[in-house]
C-alpha cells in the first residue's frame, strides 16, 4: 500500500492549505479540489531532479503561507472559495517505474470517486499516465475524458531506452489503453526535432490534434485554444488539463529536463490556463516537470506556482459566475470586475 505524506523536504501543503490524509474519507470527502504530489523523476530521458518539484510547487511563494491567495484580476480567492485540500506526496520510487505508476493511479483515483478534482504536483510527465487513467477509473469515464496538453514534446514515443514507461510515453500509453481517445487529445506548444515521423504518424492515425508553435504564432493562441475547446467538449463529459513547464521558453522556464527554446512565454501559459479553466470543465490537471536542481532565483518553480493559483482561481470564478449569473470580462477596468 502506498504511503502519504511528505517524501522530499518538509511536510508542508500547498500555500498553507488544510492537509488531509488519503487513508481517511472524511477527511477530504467535501473538498472541490484534492492536491497529491507525485515525487516521481524515474522516467525522465535527459535531466533528472522533478522528484523535488511538488516540494517546490508547494511552498515557492513571497506571499505568507495562509491558505489565501485572492486574485487581483478574478477578484475571488481560489483557496477560500474553493475548498482546497492536500494530502500529501504519493510514495513513488523512481527505481520502479511500474509500482510507482499503480500506487498513483489508485491515489488518483480514489480522490475522482469523491467528486473532487485531482490536481497533481509533478514529478516528470510519467505521471500523467496514472493521473488521467484515475481519473478515468474514479469518475467511471472511460474514454470520455478529453485531454488538453501543454508542452514542447509530444510524448508519445512507444519503447524508449528498453521500457514502455518513462517521460516520454504517457501520451501513447493512455491513448492505447482506451482511457483517453486519440481525437480528443489536443496538444499545445510542440516544436524542436522529436518526435520522427514513424511516431507522427501514429499521431495522424489516433486523430491527434497538435498545434505546433509555428502554427500557434501564425493564428494566435486565442484562436488555436478556441479551436481547441471546439473539439474538447465533443462527446466528453470534461478534460484533464496537463501542463509540462516546458511548454513555455527556457528564458522562462529554464528549471526543466528537456528545455527547449522558442516556446511560450510565462504570461500565455498562465492566461490559457485561466482561460481553460474558466470556460471549461475541469476533471483533473497536473502540473510536470519542475527540476528545481536546473532553476535559478526559483524561475520556474514560480511559474509553476501560478500556474496552480490560476487554475484554482479560475475555476472559484467560474463557480462564482454560474451561481451568480455574471459573466467575468478581463477587459473591463480592474475595480469594475
Amino acid at each position: 500500500m502506498a504511503r502519504y505524506g511528505a517524501q522530499f523536504g518538509p511536510d508542508i501543503t500547498f500555500l498553507g492549505v488544510d492537509a488531509a490524509d488519503l487513508d481517511e474519507l472524511e477527511t477530504y470527502q467535501d473538498a472541490d479540489v484534492v492536491i497529491l504530489g507525485a515525487p516521481f523523476d524515474g522516467g525522465t530521458s535527459y535531466r533528472s531532479g522533478a522528484r523535488f518539484g511538488p516540494k517546490a510547487l508547494r511552498e515557492t511563494c513571497y506571499l505568507a503561507h495562509d491558505g489565501s491567495r485572492p486574485s487581483l484580476a478574478m477578484r475571488v480567492d481560489g483557496l477560500q472559495d474553493l475548498r482546497v485540500v492536500d494530502v500529501g506526496d504519493v510514495e513513488m520510487y523512481s527505481g520502479d517505474a511500474a509500482r510507482s505508476c499503480a500506487d498513483l493511479e489508485a491515489a488518483v483515483e480514489k480522490v475522482a470517486a469523491t467528486g473532487a478534482i485531482p490536481l497533481i504536483l509533478g514529478g516528470d510527465h510519467t505521471v500523467t499516465w496514472p493521473d488521467v487513467t484515475g481519473v478515468a477509473r474514479g469518475g467511471d469515464r472511460w474514454g470520455r475524458v478529453s485531454v488538453i496538453h501543454f508542452d514542447a514534446h509530444a510524448d508519445t514515443g512507444d519503447i524508449e531506452f528498453g521500457s514502455l514507461i518513462g517521460h516520454g510515453q504517457p501520451m501513447r500509453r493512455l491513448i492505447e489503453s482506451g482511457a483517453a481517445r486519440g481525437d480528443r487529445f489536443l496538444q499545445i506548444g510542440l516544436r524542436g526535432y522529436w518526435p520522427p515521423p514513424d511516431i507522427l504518424e501514429w499521431m495522424a492515425q489516433q486523430r491527434m490534434r497538435s498545434f505546433e508553435m509555428t502554427e500557434i504564432v501564425s493564428r494566435g493562441l486565442e484562436e488555436c485554444l478556441t479551436e481547441a475547446f471546439e473539439i474538447a467538449l465533443d462527446d466528453c463529459d470534461g478534460i484533464f488539463l496537463s501542463v509540462d513547464i516546458d511548454v513555455c521558453d527556457p528564458g522562462h522556464a529554464p528549471g526543466t529536463g528537456t528545455p527547449e527554446p522558442g516556446g511560450l512565454s510565462a504570461r500565455q501559459l498562465l492566461d490559457a490556463v485561466r482561460r481553460i479553466c474558466y470556460e471549461l470543465p475541469v476533471l483533473g490537471m497536473d502540473v510536470v516537470e519542475v527540476s528545481p536542481p536546473y532553476d535559478h532565483a526559483d524561475i520556474t518553480a514560480l511559474l509553476g506556482n501560478r500556474v496552480v493559483l490560476e487554475a484554482l482561481t479560475a475555476m472559484a470564478r467560474r463557480r462564482k459566475d454560474a451561481r451568480d449569473g455574471t459573466t467575468w470580462d478581463p477587459r473591463r477596468p480592474l475595480l469594475d470586475r
